[in-house]
């Protein structure tokens, strides 16, 4: 199989760069973009487990409608179909089973943030733990949100 690049998808501003420098390595190497969107983990309030149940449900519509939102840019770019995941619970233990899972996973694309609101969660986490992240050796490419279509094109 090819060389894979997992992208977690949300719904930051600087998502975006950090998908089309995912897409533009993937096509210029032959790979494929893995999406992953994460939901929360569920309540484990039993007496409210109706109300739990439709609250799952919806999160996981809306997961697979922002997945399905963005799998056509990720496939006009990179020039293949992405493969789209949801995955349930904390995102450093979903990206964790994710990569243990697939081999194929070279390369983790995280998006950086910009300003006061710092670098994201996930970026720190990886400048604090750094290959034990994913549990697995694993290179990580953080890619500043403010980088232009040129400024990705010159890079990938």
């Amino acid at each position: 199989m090819s060389r894979k690049f997992l992208i977690v998808v949300d719904d930051s501003p600087e998502f975006e760069a950090a998908l089309r420098y995912a897409c533009r390595r993937a096509r210029s190497t032959g790979g494929h973009v893995v999406m992953l969107r994460i939901i929360p983990p569920a309540a484990s309030d039993a007496h409210w487990a109706g109300v739990r149940d439709e609250i799952e449900r919806q999160t996981r519509a809306e997961a697979e409608a922002s997945l399905n939102r963005w799998a056509g840019e990720a496939c006009e770019r990179s020039g293949s179909t992405p493969i789209l995941l949801i995955e349930r619970g904390e995102p450093q233990g979903c990206i964790r089973k994710v990569v243990g899972e697939d081999p194929d996973i070279k390369i983790l694309v995280l998006a950086a943030g910009e300003g006061s609101r710092g670098p994201g969660p996930l970026v720190g986490a990886v400048v604090k733990q750094g290959a034990s992240f994913t549990g697995r050796k694993l290179p990580v490419t953080i890619v500043p949100g403010e980088l232009t279509e040129k400024d990705i094109e010159d890079l990938a």
